[in-house]
């Protein structure tokens, strides 16, 4: 299976992410985003087919995100886009896309519905367990 995971290694989520990856057995390309943005049609790309607003794709913590003034309600799609596009790190973390589907992974164990069935539970850095898709929550994510 190809897989891509657009990453932050200084991000506890996003190192979850890749390593849930890892768990499935597929070893995903690995694109630094703060290093190697994506493109704007690239990212647009990513937000809609992970079936997400614009809005919902930026970071806001540890980021210029309120000094930008981008908690504006009024700004358009294109002006949040280059928001992005100028600073990277507004970019939410981390985005995977498998031939299975992309996911913006927050909680890193979204990452589970759009990958093989993990051959056993993970464990993330905090000690949760993350047992796979065949455990649910009522809000279709996998439980961990």
């Amino acid at each position: 299976m190809n897989a891509v995971i657009y990453h932050n290694p200084s991000c506890g989520t996003s190192r979850n992410t890749l390593a849930l990856i890892r768990h499935a057995g597929i070893e995903p390309q690995v694109i630094e985003y703060l290093v190697d943005p994506p493109s704007r049609a690239r990212l647009v790309e990513l937000i809609a087919v992970a079936g997400l607003d614009v809005r919902s794709a930026i970071r806001e913590k540890g980021t210029p995100y309120l000094e930008l003034g981008l908690d504006d309600p009024a700004l358009t799609d294109d002006a949040l886009l280059d928001a992005m596009m100028a600073h990277p790190i507004l970019i939410n973390r981390p985005f995977v896309q498998t031939d299975m589907g992309t996911r913006l992974c927050r909680p890193s164990e979204v990452v589970v519905d759009i990958l093989p069935p993990l051959p056993a539970p993970f464990t993330k850095e905090d000690g949760e367990v993350v047992l796979g898709q065949d455990v649910r929550r009522e809000d279709g994510l996998a439980t961990g």
